[in-house]
């Protein structure tokens, strides 16, 4: 199974923040991205599912910026992914034209347990566990790209 891109910018901006969350710093959206090497408009739209989700907390101002919530930090990983992925078959069968074999193929049901189960490897998992050591360190500095 493969995540979308979506849901891999979700994942490096939220560890990124942990870290940053762990020293008292809250960067902006624009910070954020530069850091972990995506577009800025990329950057802007996982935030907001994100903040959608319950994972990030914005905030506005002089003294604004982002932080991982308590939620974001410790909930379960697979969850997330979960929510960042949305429902739907591994495969097209529904798509246009369907499949022939829907009707009767036990590869649907098979992919979807197989996708259930990638979940669920992630449920033990939170975004603080990813964050330890080497990876925490390597998080911190990470330095922003130049603007394009």
């Amino acid at each position: 199974m493969r995540l979308t891109k979506s849901t891999d910018i979700a994942l490096r901006i939220a560890m990124r923040l942990a870290v940053l969350d762990d020293r008292g710093d809250a960067p902006t959206t624009r910070e954020v991205a530069g850091a972990v090497q995506v577009p800025y408009t990329h950057a802007a739209k996982v935030v907001s599912r994100l903040q959608h989700l319950g994972a990030v907390e914005a905030r506005r101002g002089r003294n604004g910026g982002l932080s991982l919530t308590r939620k974001g930090r410790t909930g379960p990983l697979g969850s997330l992914v979960r929510e960042l992925e949305g429902v739907g078959d591994v495969v097209g069968c529904e798509d246009d034209p369907p499949c022939p074999l829907r009707g009767g193929c036990r590869l649907r049901g098979a992919l979807r347990a197989a996708q259930e189960a990638f979940f669920a490897a992630l449920d033990p998992l939170s975004i603080e566990d990813l964050v330890g050591t080497p990876t925490g360190p390597l998080l911190i500095g990470l330095s922003p790209r130049p603007e394009d």
